[in-house]
């Protein structure tokens, strides 16, 4: 299959009741994101995190590793390749073995 051609990305902010401001998610409950993710469920290689606008895709992704993809992907423009989701296998049912 193709790369991903179309990407939604559902905000998830939380701001106090009554925030003249607003938020995207008053209950909390991430109701949106829930039913986007039952209909378009490509959770094989996640934790997933994706980078534009190059379209890097990361799989596996842990917490301990937020600071080297800021570090390396973010500021100094290298993507980390030990996290990099391999493009032939973007787009496809992929389980782990």
């Amino acid at each position: 299959m193709p790369k991903f051609t179309k990407h939604i990305f559902i905000c998830m902010n939380q701001r106090e009741p009554g925030h003249p401001r607003g938020c995207c998610d008053p209950t909390g409950r991430g109701e949106l994101q829930r039913l986007f993710k039952v209909k378009l469920d490509q959770c094989e290689l996640g934790p997933t995190v994706a980078v534009y606008p190059e379209g890097v895709f990361y799989g596996g992704v842990q917490t301990a590793d937020v600071d080297e993809i800021i570090e390396s992907h973010i500021v100094n423009d290298l993507p980390v390749e030990r996290l990099r989701i391999p493009d032939e296998i973007l787009n496809t049912t992929h389980k782990k073995s």
